[in-house]
Formats: structure tokens, C-alpha cells, sequence
């Protein structure tokens, strides 16, 4: 999967849960991190939707 749209799709899900461009509270790293964490997810679970996943990814990270 492209990283760019990856990025761009983690980014919007942050936006979903009331952050603004700026408040996006991810650095380079943790943006990398959770691409990583996201692609293994749906390579060990190919029948879940993207945008699940990503949720599930952006929801742990806002409650921890």
C-alpha cells in the first residue's frame, strides 16, 4: 500500500475524532510506527477493511 495515501488516511481519521490539521498529534516516527502496525494487521487479517483497521489503530493510540 502507498504510504502517502496510508498517511493521508490515518490523518483523516484523526480528523473524524475532532483533531485539526495542526492538532494531529503524531510525530515522523509514530506516523511510521502505526504504518508498520497497520500493514501487518491486514496482512495477517486480508478480509478486513482498511479503514477498520486504521480506526482500531488511530482509537488505541487517542486512549492509551
Amino acid at each position: 500500500m502507498d504510504e502517502k495515501l496510508l498517511q493521508k488516511m490515518i490523518r483523516n481519521c484523526f480528523l473524524q475524532y475532532h483533531h485539526n490539521l495542526d492538532s494531529v498529534p503524531l510525530t515522523a516516527e509514530e506516523y511510521t510506527e502505526l504504518m508498520i502496525l497497520i500493514k501487518k494487521e491486514k496482512e495477517l487479517n486480508p478480509d478486513q477493511d482498511i479503514y477498520d483497521v486504521i480506526n482500531d489503530f488511530v482509537y488505541e493510540y487517542l486512549t492509551k
